[in-house]
């Protein structure tokens, strides 16, 4: 176990990775010593606003920084193999945002280095650390409702549904990683894999319902199946102008689960009742980022308080991880294979959406 008590952290990315990274590492126990950007002035500003005491633009001489223990990467998807094997090849541990890669090549070689310098790798599937989808997924685990069989998951905003709807320039592009699929697919695919076990197959269709000008995706509807031959639906939009629609529910051999706001509900012979959390489960609220980081809706993704919460606790798994014990949360952290699996899955819905047939996740 290691000796130390406190950890360095640098982040990459000066959007979410300071409305929600900085916030959650600090409250995780690390000392954010540095802010990486791509432009010199925004990463200035916004190091000074977060109390950063180093804004960087350049990639080696943040790597190099003494102290620094864990790197934390907040950028556009196609970056992230660049600065994940500069800071495995320092022996840093990695906290990295999904999208997860540009293909499944480029996550494997992540993978590969990951495992070959023998740290701590980990995906920010942050919402596995929600209190509801943590909920949610102790009770399909523990046999609630038997076996699962069938999994309804829909997500549908509006929040980029003006044509004039300001995004970086990578979200747009398909070509970079962008696109809702990336966006908030892979955190749905994560749950159906989680809930229903290994998706060996997809048909799938991508979609732009607003006229952005983008060459990626908006919205996306995926049917898929298991190897259990369990199956289920996935569907979202960032851009369907009526009010937002969510819904989740998993119907098994003995009963059914369902999700309305924060609270879980069951069904079976015995009738209906509400499932409620243990401890362990819930976690404290966290107030969002001020408002004068948020101009645009994209902003308004990026400064949700939904998300410093559980990152503060997947935070604290990784802190526990890096002190050589087990993390004492009972939701396990996405790691670096599971960004090469998601990314499989990714693979094979954007080639099913090409094909327009079904296609198998090898």
């Amino acid at each position: 176990m290691s000796s130390k008590d406190n950890f360095g952290a640098i982040v990459f990315g000066t959007n979410f990775g300071v409305n929600t990274h900085v916030a959650a590492l600090r409250a995780a126990g690390f000392e954010v010593k540095a802010l990486i950007g791509r432009d010199p002035e925004k990463t200035m500003e916004r190091a000074k606003w977060a109390k950063i005491p180093l804004a960087l633009t350049s990639l080696d001489e943040a790597i190099a920084l003494p102290g620094v223990d864990l790197v934390s990467i907040s950028t556009p998807p196609h970056t992230h193999a660049e600065i994940s094997l500069a800071a495995f090849a320092a022996g840093k541990h990695v906290v990295c945002e999904k999208p997860f890669a540009r293909d499944l090549a480029e996550a494997q070689k992540m993978l590969d280095a990951a495992q070959g310098a023998g740290v701590v790798h980990v995906i920010g599937h942050e919402h596995r650390f929600d209190t509801t989808q943590s909920l949610v997924n102790q009770a399909v685990r523990e046999g609630v409702i038997g076996e699962p069989r069938m999994l309804t998951h829909i997500m549908e905003l509006p929040m980029f549904a003006d044509e004039k709807t300001e995004v970086p320039d990578w979200w747009g592009d398909a070509s970079q990683g962008g696109g809702w699929l990336g966006a908030n697919g892979i955190h749905m695919i994560d749950l159906a894999r989680n809930l229903m076990g290994k998706i060996t197959g997809v048909s799938a269709s991508l979609s732009t319902l607003s006229n952005h000008g983008w060459t990626a995706e908006d919205s996306f509807s995926i049917h898929f199946r298991t190897e259990s031959g369990a199956g289920g639906v996935i569907q979202s939009s960032i851009s369907d102008m009526a009010p937002p629609l969510f819904a989740t529910r998993v119907a098994g051999t003995k009963g059914s689960l369902w999700v309305e706001g924060p609270s879980v509900f069951v069904a079976d012979t015995l009738g209906q009742r509400e499932l409620e959390p243990s401890a362990e489960l819930v976690y404290a609220n966290m107030p969002p980022s001020p408002n004068d980081l948020v101009e645009t809706n994209y902003d308004v993704l990026c400064a949700s308080a939904n998300a410093i919460a559980p990152y503060t606790t997947l935070y604290t798994g990784v802190r526990e991880q890096m002190r050589g014990n087990e993390p004492s949360h009972p939701t396990r952290a996405a790691t670096f294979e599971d960004g090469v699996i998601g990314q499989r899955i990714l693979d094979a819905v954007r080639r099913s959406d090409r094909e327009g047939g079904w296609v198998g996740v090898d």
